[in-house]
């Protein structure tokens, strides 16, 4: 039998935290990863080039979609609110991201997509988490009720 302290169940109190932090830590990772795309027109048409090359249908339309997505999406998630839903679309926008941006690419070229997608469906199937504005509506709701 493994001893408490090699089972770090003193930690047991503060596990709402880790969904917290993996929400900080990727809102702001996504939000900082298209914001250039937003607040630039320039890197905006080197995204639509970008998926024009790659055969993808109306690049223009495409690019703003998985721009203003992974935007709206990194913000859900940094704030915790409609995180569940928010995870429907990053799995479905990194599958894209795979396909479109990662064809033939190695697995390490992949490895932030599919961490997308991991996260994604950790969120999916956990929820935010306690400290996320998703359960503070919980709470309210259930009080008013």
């Amino acid at each position: 039998m493994i001893p408490k302290i090699l089972r770090f169940d003193f930690l047991a109190g503060y596990k709402e935290y880790a969904p917290l932090f993996i929400r900080l830590l990727v809102g702001s990772f996504i939000i900082w990863g298209v914001q250039d795309n937003i607040f630039s027109a320039a890197h905006m048409a080197e995204f639509e080039q970008f998926l024009a090359q790659r055969g993808v249908p109306v690049p223009a339309f495409a690019a703003r979609l998985s721009v203003y997505a992974q935007f709206i999406c990194g913000l859900s998630i940094l704030l915790g609110g409609l995180v569940r839903l928010t995870s429907v679309v990053m799995i479905i926008n990194f599958i894209a991201a795979i396909i479109i941006a990662h064809r033939g690419d190695t697995f390490r070229g992949m490895f932030a997509a599919l961490m997308m997608i991991a996260v994604a469906l950790f969120f999916l199937l956990h929820g935010a988490g306690r400290l996320s504005v998703d359960e503070w509506l919980e709470r309210r709701a259930g009080k008013s009720v």
